[in-house]
């Protein structure tokens, strides 16, 4: 498991748990991130490999049948599993009452064990979770599913609200898309901005969003630019460098500092300071990987007021410095 830098987890090889009754939204998930050669755009391919208890056709929660390629000892070497909801039958069910052999248990069991990582998609958290891997970690699952979770698991910290938890070695995520935002948020994390970025751009997704990020926002979709804060967000990531007070915000979106700040967490999920802090550590990623800046030029760049704050938020959100950051993910090095 080493990454010939301690400063960033391993994650060359990838495996995908899969059984009878998988549910294929999330089983496509990691095959769309991990599974393409992308090596021509210049992101680091992964070794991925889908296994099963038992080699040969597995059936999908809707009917047809995929073959699994490999057995579970592919998770004897893989740096990332990645379990899915296993043994949903029904397609009303998806997602509702995921199972997984005792095997299975036992395999991801010894990933732990030997110091690789665990991650799930959607309802796999129960998955995780029944087989004992999350007892005293945080956690989270598809918000519809989450008192259920709680009351089967009152030794894991549910935190329901959110796209996904990291917790040392095991990482869950909630429902459909937030498991591509963790799956990107795990390259981004041993590869860089960079690479998880030409993912995005290949899948047409947003390149970022930040776990602690709400599940559930009122208005997902954007119907029409004047009934949404669209224009007003592109407006501001061209000026991250200048002050955006929801003062400033407000007034450029011909609003109240109240109906702004309720509209702004109805469609992004999150609030104005916690998005724009987002956007600024996002473009100081950028210019610590693509040149040789100094460290006071990359925060005025970014919209800090000094290096000390940039280090300050960087550290809170990326757990490490800026220096450490360009030496590991710098495209000129």
């Amino acid at each position: 498991m080493d990454t010939g830098d301690p400063s960033r987890p391993a994650l060359r090889s990838v495996a995908v748990v899969i059984d009878h009754g998988v549910s294929m939204f999330e089983l496509a998930i990691p095959c769309e991130v991990f599974g393409i050669d992308r090596s021509a755009d210049g992101i680091p391919p992964f070794e991925f490999s889908i296994c099963s208890p038992t080699p040969g056709p597995v059936r999908t929660s809707i009917g047809f049948h995929i073959v699994a390629t490999h057995d579970l000892s592919a998770l004897e070497t893989a740096d990332l599993v990645i379990v899915p909801p296993l043994g949903v039958n029904e397609p009303e069910d998806a997602c509702s009452s995921p199972q997984a052999s005792p095997e299975v248990n036992e395999a991801l069991s010894r990933v732990l064990q030997r110091g690789g990582r665990v991650a799930s998609l959607c309802s796999g958290a129960f998955i995780l979770a029944r087989a004992g891997l999350l007892d005293g970690r945080r956690a989270t699952t598809h918000w519809f599913h989450a008192d259920a979770f709680a009351d089967e698991f009152p030794h894991v910290e549910l935190e329901c609200d959110v796209l996904y938890v990291e917790d040392g070695p095991v990482v869950t995520s909630a429902g459909t898309a937030a498991g591509i935002d963790m799956c990107l948020h795990l390259v981004r994390q041993a590869h860089g901005a960079e690479a998880a970025n030409g993912i995005a751009r290949r899948m047409v997704v947003p390149p970022q969003r930040d776990g602690g990020q709400a599940q559930f926002v009122r208005t997902p979709v954007r119907e029409a630019p004047a009934r949404t804060l669209a224009p007003v967000l592109d407006w501001a990531r061209g000026r991250l460098h200048e002050d955006l007070s929801v003062t400033r915000l407000a007034r450029q979106a011909v609003m109240s500092e109240r109906t702004f700040a309720r509209r702004f967490r109805d469609e992004t999920g999150t609030t104005p300071h916690q998005w724009v802090q987002r956007e600024r550590i996002a473009l100081a990623e950028q210019l610590l990987e693509g040149g040789d800046l100094a460290i006071e030029e990359v925060a005025r760049r970014s919209g800090f007021a000094s290096a000390a704050m940039l280090r300050h938020h960087f550290g809170r959100r990326r757990r490490t410095t800026p220096g450490a950051y360009r030496r590991t993910f710098s495209t000129s090095a």
